[in-house]
């Protein structure tokens, strides 16, 4: 669990920051959530989700649990992640995919500590577990569990990971998402990351016949969830990342090219803006 006095660093978004006041967020969600295929939270919504919860969060109707849910993504897409998790957090369940997002995207551009860091996955790891057992039919319950053991398997090196078997959960995870979603851009991206990581690490053929790795499902993954969201920082860092991993100083220049195009997109939300931040690290 993190720790409660664990500092969350704040963010302060360039320019005049994010404005997703009112009637704003359901206009720009179409957009801000094309990676992940996060339903909007109205009331319609949440009434599907109270009546699939076992125990719903207490003192919530669908216009109270919809109010509550547009609040914590509004907090998050402006950039307050500790507001955003705390607030999905409250709500159990029904916020758990809000409360992972947060904790993880926070995790990995804001949190120096590697302790704390890995921490924070193993926490948003367990809550999505929870909506797992909970939510089994929401896409995003398998997403933001394949998504904090990821990035937890990358803070711990790919080698521990895979001998601790961690590697399986993550793609059974990413399998169900894309059962369950088959254009959630976010699980093709991270797919695309799990051949190539493995393969990278272990070699095509031991990751070919132990893992299921290939550097051909990689590069179709990828390549999915450029067409699906092209407009998306992240998408094409990892596209560099990719390159990288299967190709090494032979993708150098095609990895470059993807972290320059990364680094130049417009930022819509103040996730975007540290996707974009990092991606322009990676060529400075």
């Amino acid at each position: 669990m993190a720790r409660k006095n664990a500092a969350w660093a704040g963010f302060e978004p360039a320019g005049k920051g994010y404005d997703f006041s009112g009637a704003k967020l359901a206009k720009a969600w179409p957009k801000l959530h094309a990676g992940d295929a996060e339903p909007f939270p109205d009331a319609k919504r949440t009434q599907a989700l109270l009546k699939s919860i076992k125990n719903p969060p207490k003192g919530h109707d669908p216009q109270t649990l919809s109010d509550a849910l547009v609040d914590a993504w509004r907090a998050f897409h402006q950039g307050d992640f500790k507001a955003a998790y705390e607030q999905g957090k409250a709500l159990g369940v029904a916020g758990a995919s809000v409360a992972c997002k947060a904790l993880a995207i926070h995790a990995d551009h804001l949190v120096d500590d590697a302790d704390e860091q890995l921490a924070r996955f193993e926490e948003a790891a367990r809550l999505a577990e929870d909506a797992i057992a909970a939510l089994p039919g929401e896409a995003n319950s398998h997403y933001r569990h394949a998504h904090a053991l990821g990035r937890y398997s990358q803070g711990i090196s790919i080698a521990k990971a895979l001998k601790m078997g961690l590697a399986g959960k993550v793609r059974d995870s990413l399998e169900r998402t894309l059962e369950l979603a088959p254009k959630h851009a976010e699980a093709h991206t991270a797919m695309a990351v799990y051949h190539a990581e493995i393969i990278d690490k272990v070699g095509s053929m031991i990751g070919g016949l132990t893992y299921g790795a290939k550097a051909a499902e990689a590069e179709k993954h990828i390549k999915q969830a450029l067409k699906l969201t092209p407009e998306a920082p992240i998408v094409h860092a990892e596209h560099a990342n990719v390159l990288l991993l299967l190709k090494g100083r032979k993708g150098e220049d095609a990895a470059a090219d993807a972290f320059e195009h990364a680094a130049g997109l417009t930022p819509r939300d103040a996730m975007e803006e540290l996707d974009a931040s990092f991606a322009a690290a990676q060529i400075e």
